[in-house]
């Protein structure tokens, strides 16, 4: 599940629609998300609510090489859990086809809440999301049906399946469901941020200084609590977008609707556990912090549909920062960081 696959959201549509959307869940335990009270609960796919079971499941699914054509990548492969579920790199070579994947690992968290997925939002949920990196030949190479037959042989993997769907044979919607009770479940609201948001510990008083300039400059996108609008933005990465190669990747959200007005836009990406998520933007252009707070500062390009919430009244580009202003936003933003989240064994890999 790792970046934003290089063919048109229809085909990931399609594909998914040949093998169901999903089937009758045999355990009935539910599986209890931990979600603090200042955050309003997701609302779950009426078919597919999570279980322990399911959750266990996708969980096996997702640390398994064998989901892969060559039987050498695994969805973990490409989303670390110590570097927040992404990979710490711009954009990865394929082990498959050699080729480079254009796009940089988002991080997998707090799934839930998110309104399209892919840093262009070409797929509307996480069920149909796995299908496009499963059959990416510069992903996962995967043939859906050989890989149904090949867990149908699995006397575990049976065992498994009929706990948590009920059901003696295995379809590609069981698989694209457990994945996604998986990766729903990785939720994070350990930070400093939230025990202060609790009625923990005091932050810093440079992070409160970060707090109060993040509130003025940056919570119109990246809105408080998820940290991220779930919206699309042209933040002045560049000034054109005329690329058409690769079903026109550098045209963001524009490449799934053909509105003009999303030309260059891409997802919010959430402040999140930054400290474990670098490098950054859709591309991973940017290897730190300090280059990103430098962008927004003075670095931006002007084109048709760059974000109003960057354009000043006289016309000037960016936000104002100082040195000091860079350097409390930092703070703020590293109390942000969930470092329970990336050490907790319910999202290891299994024994």
């Amino acid at each position: 599940m790792k970046r934003n696959i290089l063919f048109a959201s229809s085909v990931v549509l399609l594909l998914a629609s040949l093998f169901g959307c999903g089937g009758k869940q045999a355990d009935d335990a539910s599986f209890n998300y931990n979600i603090p009270a200042y955050i309003k609960p997701f609302a779950e796919p009426e078919y597919n609510k999570a279980t322990q079971k399911g959750v266990a499941l996708g969980r096996a699914l997702f640390y398994d090489k064998n989901l892969s054509a060559a039987g050498t990548v695994s969805c973990a492969s490409c989303h670390i859990q110590q570097k927040s579920f992404s990979d710490g790199l711009p954009q990865r070579q394929s082990e498959l086809s050699g080729n480079k994947l254009m796009r940089n690992a988002p991080a997998l968290i707090n799934l839930g809440w998110m309104e399209g997925y892919f840093w262009d939002g070409g797929a509307p949920n996480l069920e149909f999301l796995n299908t496009g990196p499963l059959t990416s030949h510069d992903e996962m190479g995967q043939d859906l049906r050989q890989l149904v037959v090949l867990l149908q042989k699995d006397k575990q993997y049976q065992h498994m399946f009929m706990e948590a769907f009920g059901k003696d044979s295995i379809e590609f919607s069981d698989v694209s469901n457990a994945l996604s009770q998986f990766s729903r479940s990785l939720i994070s609201f350990g930070s400093a941020y939230d025990q202060w948001k609790s009625g923990g510990k005091e932050l810093s008083e440079e992070a409160m200084k970060g707090y109060t300039l993040y509130k003025e400059h940056c919570s119109t996108c990246h809105t408080e609590g998820l940290f991220t609008d779930n919206s699309y933005h042209n933040n002045g990465l560049d000034s054109a977008f005329a690329n058409d190669t690769l079903f026109g990747i550098e045209k963001g959200r524009y490449r799934i609707t053909r509105r003009a007005e999303d030309m260059g836009k891409f997802k919010t990406p959430t402040l999140r556990n930054l400290s474990f998520t670098a490098p950054y933007m859709h591309d991973g252009r940017f290897a730190n912090l300090q280059e990103v707070l430098q962008h927004y500062s003075g670095d931006l390009h002007q084109s048709a549909t760059l974000d109003a919430a960057l354009k000043g009244e006289d016309g000037s580009l960016g936000i104002d920062l100082s040195e000091a202003d860079k350097m409390a936003l930092t703070a703020f933003l590293e109390a942000l960081t969930d470092y329970d989240f990336v050490e907790n064994p319910a999202y290891s890999a299994p024994d």
